[in-house]
């Protein structure tokens, strides 16, 4: 009897620490069940931070942009840094020809030059228009319009018209033929004339000619430059 009362002890014994070990590794399991939740929290945590990051210092550099109307992240990119040196396209186109202030409103239209007759011997210079403006003198720098033709056919070879720029040049010393040194000294601003050149006073008639024979010129004198 005291024999069955000693097993029934021992065994309540054995069951009591069964359970205190069950406890202590259930306590051990919950433990490092909380450790891994913990590292793979942290690490979920740090891959979040990472992409949002990421998000914010894309939508930064798209900032400026997105402030500039009309522009597009794609023109943002490709278009080239502007030329300070380049026209202002919002600028007024500058008038041509700049006609002098009381102008004949015929220097404002190109004129019809014809072919001359017979072969002239000297300088001729027509008065097609008066004007009223100062007279030119040698030495002057003038803006002028002008045609140029061969004289006996009419054939245009040079116009300041066509390019739309009128030409400045100084008369009287020598930077231009002689039949426009001579027959422009004398003539007021605002007036168009026509000068027959014989040849000797345009490109002569020798083989190294660039322009041979007699020409006639229609020239507008615009303006004579201040010095």
């Amino acid at each position: 009897m005291s024999g069955q009362v000693k097993d029934q002890t021992e065994a309540r014994r054995a069951t009591k620490a069964e359970r205190r070990e069950a406890r202590v590794a259930a306590a051990r399991a919950a433990k490092r069940k909380k450790i891994v939740y913990g590292m793979l929290g942290t690490f979920f945590g740090v891959i979040l931070l990472i992409g949002f990051a990421f998000l914010v210092f894309k939508g930064g550099g798209d900032t400026d942009t997105a402030a500039q109307p009309g522009a597009s992240a794609s023109t943002a990119a490709t278009a080239p840094a502007a030329d300070p040196n380049a026209p202002d396209p919002n600028a007024p186109a500058a008038k041509f020809p700049p006609l002098p202030e009381g102008a004949d409103p015929a220097l404002g239209t190109k004129p019809v030059v014809s072919k001359g007759t017979g072969t002239p011997k000297e300088l001729k210079v027509t008065t097609l228009v008066q004007g009223k403006g100062a007279t030119v003198k040698a030495g002057d720098n003038i803006t002028v319009n002008y045609v140029g033709v061969k004289y006996p056919t009419g054939e245009q070879f040079d116009a300041s018209w066509d390019s739309k720029q009128a030409y400045p040049v100084t008369i009287g010393v020598g930077q231009v033929i002689p039949g426009w040194d001579q027959g422009l000294v004398g003539v007021k601003v605002g007036s168009r004339v026509q000068l027959d050149i014989p040849s000797n006073l345009a490109y002569g008639d020798g083989p190294d000619s660039r322009l041979p024979g007699p020409l006639r010129f229609v020239v507008d004198v615009l303006a004579i430059n201040p010095a």
